[in-house]
């Protein structure tokens, strides 16, 4: 008899076998049996849990393809200052969340955004010590490649005037006098992330369950996320205690790599709720830190073209060895030059000119020249995007990028390109509602509505590509697709029940829906409560 059965559902499968349905059976973790209502009543018995959809729409549990999970977690439950209008709301929500610090207790998180500011200025050391004197801080940019740090922060990194900068990164100067701003850009952090004491335990156990009660929310059932090795070892502990809700997909920061590649982990080792067997490497920064890598200047910084954070040379013997490795190779490429770089490397591991068997992956591929969009499909790689930085950065690219904005968040060109391709939000970078992402996707419109019929709208794609993208695209960029992403017998039994179908309402009305249910291997992990939005 059925565990679990979902009755009066309006089931888009992402599976072109069987593209619709109205009814799902569950038995322990497993999908067993997806048709009409009839069918799946006929395996009801008595300790059948019987959900009845009252014709809402159900769709696989989204799965994000890149976040930084407990950072996000991080941020939920610590200093949030994304959201500030002005340098003045900036200083004063600072100051209230230090008073209640203790003296010497570092200030960390933050995910500040000067483009939102009138002055659009970055913060600097200056303006955050009046209110900080007796605790160092280093807070983030929300793009993670900016960070602000106090003068107490720097004066314990041993930062001054003569510090030089460290390869990969950047220390700003005070053009009149040459002192450190404060502001770090890129590996210039780990100048004061290096003498910051690490979070405690309790705390990132916290913070971890404040993220899974939050992806639960949204019907996110997987993420990708980039981990250290103390992350990595909080999701063994939570796994082993019962505690993970949220399937994770480690895609090892580039400090792990090497010790990786010589243990012989290899992809995909690990069970379906833990996984590993990726490794990260950085080409360039980001578009907002001005630390993308450019072909030409920027245009409102002439000065720069962005932040090599290896060599050409350096990318191609990383990716060779994490291949030889066995390893899954994500890429990180914003600029159009680094994602040059990144193809260049990626086209050599062998055989080469074929990525599709070891499915390496491009992530952000934020500016593509239309010569290199082409090279996705020709060497079978997966472009991870987040169409979210695409509505977001939408605010301020025109002044950064000028005329180049036309190969800007090229999501059709890619797709048409034949690259497989996986949605998700880089959260907390952005918000880690898929909506927001298949939005952004569809429209490229701002969530309050323009510019109308939507920026480069030549770029745009349908919601059932944007939402199979973040379902089967992202299980397939993590080899997966065998065992989830879509609604079939057989499948992990993890499902989003929506308020209203995004297929058929104004795409402009996909932000009003909201995730009613949210179901982990035939467990339901969330409900949404009466009036809760």
């Amino acid at each position: 008899m059925t565990d679990l059965a979902i009755l009066n559902a309006k089931i888009w499968t992402v599976n072109k076998a069987q593209p619709a349905a109205e009814a799902v059976a569950v038995q322990g973790d497993r999908i067993s049996l997806v048709g009409s209502n009839a069918d799946v009543r006929k395996t009801i018995g008595p300790h059948t849990r019987v959900l009845d959809a009252a014709g809402r729409l159900a769709l696989p549990g989204f799965n994000d393809s890149h976040v930084h999970f407990l950072v996000g977690g991080q941020s939920l439950v610590g200093v949030m200052l994304r959201d500030t209008r002005d340098e003045a709301e900036f200083v004063e929500r600072l100051r209230t969340y230090v008073a209640g610090l203790p003296r010497g207790e570092w200030v960390t998180g933050g995910q500040w955004d000067h483009e939102a500011w009138p002055s659009r200025k970055r913060p600097s050391r200056w303006l955050i010590d009046p209110v900080t004197p007796d605790n160092p801080l280093l807070i983030h940019r929300l793009d993670g490649h900016l960070a602000v740090a106090n003068s107490l922060a720097s004066r314990l990194a041993g930062i001054t005037q003569d510090t030089p900068d460290p390869p990969g990164g950047k220390i700003e100067r005070d053009p009149k006098t040459g002192q450190p701003t404060g502001i770090l850009m890129d590996r210039a952090q780990s100048l004061v992330s290096r003498v910051m004491p690490p979070p405690t335990e309790e705390k990132c156990s916290q913070a971890a369950e404040a993220a899974m009660r939050h992806a639960a929310a949204l019907g996110v059932t997987s993420v990708h996320s980039i981990v250290s090795a103390p992350e990595f070892r909080l999701y063994q502990e939570l796994h082993r205690a019962g505690r993970l809700t949220t399937r994770i997909y480690a895609i090892l920061n580039e400090e792990l790599a090497a010790a990786a590649g010589q243990t012989g982990l290899a992809s995909g080792f690990g069970a379906p709720l833990l996984r590993t067997g990726a490794v990260k490497i950085y080409a360039d920064g980001s578009l907002g830190a001005r630390s993308a890598l450019l072909f030409e200047p920027y245009d409102d910084n002439p000065a720069t073209s962005g932040l090599a954070i290896h060599s050409e040379d350096d990318l191609c013997r990383m990716a060779l060895e994490a291949d030889a490795a066995g390893l899954q190779i994500v890429m990180h490429a914003i600029g159009d030059k680094a994602a040059h770089m990144a193809l260049t490397a990626l086209e050599r591991v062998p055989p080469p000119g074929d990525c599709s068997a070891r499915r390496h992956r491009i992530e952000h591929a934020q500016l593509v020249r239309p010569a290199d969009r082409a090279r996705f499909g020709r060497l079978g790689l997966i472009a991870s995007l987040q169409p979210s930085h695409c509505t977001d950065d939408m605010r301020w690219i025109q002044k950064a990028l000028g005329a180049r904005t036309i190969y800007s968040y090229p999501f059709r060109s890619l797709l048409d390109a034949g690259a497989r391709v996986c949605l998700g939000t880089d959260w907390p970078v952005e918000p880690l509602d898929p909506l927001l992402g298949i939005h952004a996707a569809v429209t490229r419109e701002f969530p309050s509505g323009g510019p109308p019929g939507g920026w480069h709208p030549a770029e745009k794609v349908t919601v059932a590509e944007a939402v199979e993208a973040y379902t089967l695209g992202s299980a397939y960029a993590e080899f997966q697709d065998d065992q989830k992403g879509s609604i079939e017998e057989g499948k992990l039994a993890d499902l989003a029940i929506l308020s209203s179908d995004i297929f058929t309402a104004p795409p402009g009305d996909i932000l009003r829906a909201r995730v009613e249910t949210t179901i982990l291997g035939g467990e339901i992990i969330y409900n949404r409560a009466p009036g809760e939005r």
